[in-house]
């Protein structure tokens, strides 16, 4: 069944001009990825080292037979087409808020999936926008997300594509292998905004800036779907036909519409993009509404001792079959807000343009003190935080599953425990965009662009 907006909406448009691409696919057991940048290097120098027997290899999932990657036949091929490149190991979005450093060449079979199309586009300045074809769990929530490093196949469950905002048409990667589309006859040359015909037609009718010469023209129709499509309001409204098809995002039937949900859709995007800090977020003076978020606590009081607290051992993880990360209850203690906490949430409420009530709203009436193990725990993480959910995962506990001792091998460290607390300070950030967000949806439903020709036919959503 389609939702009613859906059933009002005509038949779609394309934004972009390049078809998305499908996510990588390393399908190596998480040989080729690791949060240590120096210990990836070492594993893959080994690796790719002809004098290092097989046998000897420290290889992981690159020693492993399956499908049809034959672990011995394989090196053997990879062996004569490359050579180790710490220059190929790159940043690497695995799942939401979770970055890690990967090793990616286009020679197979190293990776199952390289597409050199889509990490030919992976360069400083540019920006994937993530989505998925439909959803495969009941509370997916957010079904786009946008990156600026390499995007994995399921950083979206359960099939994440990539479109690259821009497209360097002179680009090859550093193995001689290019993007479908990069190369052919009928491309054009050098770097251009990777929107359709009829994309750059709405952009010249509202009067916008050539997309090709104007970063913030090209961006625009990718953070107004951005914005869109994280409108608590635009996802209950469709929810029938965003979790069975491409989401379908209204376009803004004026400039300055466009404008400002842009703008909206950029702010979104820096809370998402953890490579980069934000401005009373994640650094500077911390807003109060996020400053008693997530700060890391003694269980018996007094201070934490980093030699000793930092290992996960709460139950957030354990190993599955074929080494996957299965997810744990862990524990974690819901509580009432403390009356300190709550004046600090009214106070930035109210430069936010919110009430105490309306801020409860987006960020739960409970909160919840989530524990590393029985030593140390993270204050406050309100309810709605700690649930938020984008593509299917719901992020922290996704992300903490994968730290538990038993898979991590470690003790996390103080810059990890400090990422925690700025993911839900990220997250709670967004939760507080919600409010605006529903608010500018239904501004640009009331109001979307008509095609100017034909006449009889009126396109005012595209499919992302």
């Amino acid at each position: 069944m389609v939702a009613a907006d859906y059933e009002k909406w005509p038949q779609p448009i394309d934004l972009c001009q390049e078809m998305p691409i499908s996510g990588l696919q390393e399908m190596r057991k998480g040989a080729l990825m690791e949060l240590d940048k120096k210990r990836l290097g070492v594993r893959l120098k080994q690796y790719l080292d002809s004098n290092v027997e097989f046998a000897d290899l420290d290889g992981g999932g690159l020693k492993l037979n399956g499908g049809r990657f034959d672990a011995r036949q394989a090196r053997k091929k990879i062996l004569k087409a490359e050579k180790y490149n710490p220059d190929k190991i790159s940043r690497y979005s695995l799942y939401p808020f979770d970055v890690r450093w990967a090793y990616h060449s286009n020679v197979r079979p190293l990776w199952n999936e390289p597409r050199p199309a889509l990490a030919a586009q992976a360069w400083d300045g540019n920006t994937f926008f993530v989505v998925r074809m439909f959803a495969e769990r009941p509370h997916e929530n957010a079904p786009l997300t946008v990156s600026t490093v390499l995007p994995d196949y399921h950083l979206l469950r359960p099939n994440a594509v990539a479109i690259p905002f821009r497209v360097n048409y002179e680009l090859n990667s550093d193995d001689g292998h290019h993007g479908k589309f990069i190369g052919r006859a009928d491309a054009p040359s050098g770097i251009k905004a990777n929107l359709s015909q009829a994309c750059r037609e709405y952009l010249q009718n509202l009067g916008m800036p050539d997309p090709d010469k104007a970063l913030d023209s090209a961006s625009a129709v990718w953070l107004n779907a951005l914005a869109i499509g994280y409108a608590p309001f635009y996802l209950r409204e469709n929810a029938d036909g965003v979790r069975s098809d491409w989401p379908r995002i209204p376009l803004p039937g004026a400039k300055d519409a466009l404008v400002n949900s842009a703008a909206l859709g950029g702010e979104l995007a820096q809370l998402l993009n953890t490579e980069v800090d934000v401005k009373s977020v994640t650094t500077g003076e911390i807003r109060s509404e996020l400053s008693a978020i997530g700060n890391i606590c003694a269980a018996t009081g007094g201070a934490v001792n980093p030699a000793k607290d930092f290992t996960i051992t709460a139950g957030w993880g354990h190993p599955g079959k074929d080494g996957v990360t299965m997810p744990g209850k862990g524990k974690l203690i819901e509580r009432d807000y403390a009356p300190e906490e709550r004046t600090l949430i009214a106070r930035g409420a109210a430069k936010l343009d919110l009430d105490l009530e309306a801020a409860m709203v987006v960020l739960g009436d409970k909160t919840y003190d989530v524990y590393l193990n029985d030593r140390a725990y993270w204050k406050n993480i309100p309810a709605l935080v700690w649930d938020y959910t984008i593509g299917g995962y719901q992020v922290m506990k996704k992300w903490l599953s994968y730290r538990e001792n038993d898979m991590l091998g470690r003790a996390i460290t103080l810059q990890e425990v400090d990422y925690v607390r700025d993911m839900a300070r990220r997250i709670a950030a967004i939760c507080l965009l919600q409010p605006r967000l529903d608010k500018n949806y239904a501004a640009v439903r009331s109001s979307t662009y008509c095609w100017p020709t034909p006449a009889s036919k009126k396109v005012s959503i595209v499919d992302v």
